[in-house]
């Protein structure tokens, strides 16, 4: 009786202290007005909006287990040896970093488990967010008012990069090593500076002492600030903006129908976090990746067989793998075509042109409208088939990257094998192109068949004459209003053969990309409504209302 009395005496003052301080802080700024509206805010009910929540929570799980082996990992090359219970390297020289590794591995309390949660955190979060920015490329999330998010993501998305080989290339095992061989090699391909550039990097010539130390700093400190930035920008640039969500009955351009963040979202984002925490301890307990003490020490005069880097930088081990030789020498400079093509420009241009499509495509539409409804990808064939063809060019340089090992996998020549490779990768990025809008079309042909037919009931007659019939169900009202409700420009009329050359190039590329489609059944009243559903918040009507149910 007096421990309860006690414990209630206990929560009681803790209850007063904390409503003191909530009074405190609201009188000196807007906390109600502030959580009151944070709580109220909707968020759309769709599995693919989470696609950004595993990217965050993957996120959380890579800086808790980051602190726990920063506590124990030593990133200096200096040789000891190797004293550790792990008895083919015993007796080894080999550097601090691989040392502290190994000691991590093997002698402090979960810390193997720590290393692969992770490494598998980190392969998570960067496919998370890659797949996210898929999901926001086919279905148009980038428009306006959002252009500066997709940004943010895409900055997000090459720090990720960034943070992955980093830590990749900590452990100084042969592996990692390579890797870094192969970074030094791609440095010094820059035209003029490749050389300064090197040996400032890795302060003096490769393999250098200084690197290890830097990469470290720039792994726990630098890269992972900047990303709790970004992702702090990116955040309430969500929550300012709106969500976007996906067009069905009383879900328009001018407001946002779901669940309140408080208490819906809150315990479905919180269940999602402690699945992503769960999946990725079980991956880290049970499937072994990175086993350095395998692949030994790195020495400068060795590579390991079948050295594969992560997935996500995998493209650039394709393209260096089928670019041919080619190196001139220029008045004392040596230009290394062969590893600069590929490994320098290829990527430059790549991500040069997934920060500027948002502002293409607002320029080859003239659209000035702002956009809250998702785009149905087969709505928008042209651009999803560019989406699937830059999936179909990365894949061919992934598998590129591995083509010794699919070599000895499937017994095929290594020269045979890359020749097949360097002509997929200019065919079949086309090919993906071409089937993916023909498949679009087709989907909107059958939508409008279903709208001017119906579906099928599933129910045949036989009449008296003998003749066999099906009777067709007109499509329910989401599914007609998800097939009318949509956002397709038409593409601008053609200025004449005297106009000028950008005006004839902006029509041109915007016949191609809006000139074939497919148009719906719909009457006048209907036209009228779907035109209303996609209006522009800001001069077509009412703006900002959102919707909790």
């Amino acid at each position: 009786m007096l421990l309860r009395r006690r414990g209630e005496r206990t929560t009681g003052r803790a209850r007063q202290g904390a409503f003191r301080a909530y009074v405190a802080a609201d009188r000196r700024s807007p906390v109600s007005e502030l959580a009151g509206q944070l709580m109220r805010k909707a968020f759309p009910d769709h599995w693919s909006f989470f696609l950004g929540e595993i990217a965050l929570y993957s996120f959380v799980v890579l800086l808790l287990t980051g602190t726990y082996l920063t506590l124990y990992f030593d990133p200096s090359l200096v040789k000891v040896p190797y004293k550790g219970p792990y008895v083919p390297l015993r007796g080894l020289l080999v550097s601090q970093a691989y040392d502290s590794t190994l000691h991590l591995s093997f002698d402090v309390r979960g810390g193997l488990l720590m290393r692969q949660m992770h490494h598998w955190a980190a392969l998570v979060f960067v496919a998370a967010i890659g797949v996210h920015m898929m999901r926001v490329f086919f279905t148009g999330a980038f428009r306006r008012p959002r252009e500066m998010n997709w940004v943010i993501g895409l900055t997000l998305f090459l720090l990720a990069l960034l943070e992955g080989f980093c830590g990749y290339s900590l452990p100084d095992d042969l592996l990692s090593g390579t890797g870094l061989r192969t970074a030094n090699s791609i440095v010094l391909s820059i035209p003029v500076v490749g050389t300064y550039l090197s040996f400032l990097f890795w302060d003096g010539q490769f393999p250098g002492t200084a690197i290890n130390r830097r990469l470290y700093i720039t792994h726990v400190l630098f890269v992972p600030g900047a990303l709790i930035a970004l992702v702090t920008v990116h955040l309430i640039m969500v929550i300012y903006l709106k969500h976007t969500q996906w067009a069905a009955p009383g879900k328009t351009n001018r407001n946002v129908v779901g669940r309140p963040m408080f208490p819906s979202f809150v315990a479905k984002s919180t269940g999602l976090s402690l699945i992503v925490g769960g999946v990725t301890a079980l991956l880290g307990a049970v499937a072994q990746i990175n086993p350095v003490w395998v692949f030994g020490p790195y020495r400068p005069d060795q590579v390991s067989t079948d050295a594969q880097p992560d997935w996500y930088v995998g493209f650039l081990e394709g393209a260096l793998r089928l670019m041919p030789g080619a190196e001139w020498n220029i008045a004392g400079h040596t230009f290394m075509w062969n590893v600069f093509l590929p490994a320098v420009a290829l990527p430059g241009l790549l991500f040069a042109v997934l920060y500027l499509y948002p502002f293409f495509e607002c320029w080859v539409t003239g659209d000035m409208v702002e956009h809250h409804l998702c785009d149905r990808p087969r709505d928008k064939p042209t651009r999803t088939a560019l989406g699937v063809a830059a999936i179909a060019w990365y894949a061919v340089l992934l598998m590129a990257g591995g083509n010794d090992v699919l070599a000895v996998w499937f017994h095929f020549s290594v020269n045979e094998l890359t020749w097949i490779f360097r002509v997929a990768f200019f065919v079949l990025p086309v090919l993906a192109y071409l089937v993916t809008r023909r498949a679009c079309l087709g989907l909107q042909r059958h939508d409008r068949r279903l709208l001017e037919e119906g579906e099928e009931s599933g129910e045949v007659y036989q009449d008296l004459a003998g003749g066999m019939s099906e009777p067709q169900e007109p499509v329910d009202r989401a599914q007609r209003y998800k097939s009318l409700v949509r956002d397709i420009p038409r593409p601008l009329r053609h200025p004449g053969p005297g106009a000028p050359l950008r005006s004839r190039m902006r029509a041109a590329l915007s016949s191609w990309y809006f000139g074939e489609r497919v148009d719906m059944p719909a009457t006048a009243e209907e036209r009228l409504q779907a035109g209303g559903r996609t209006a522009d918040p800001v001069s077509g009507g009412v703006g900002g209302e959102e919707k909790a149910g």
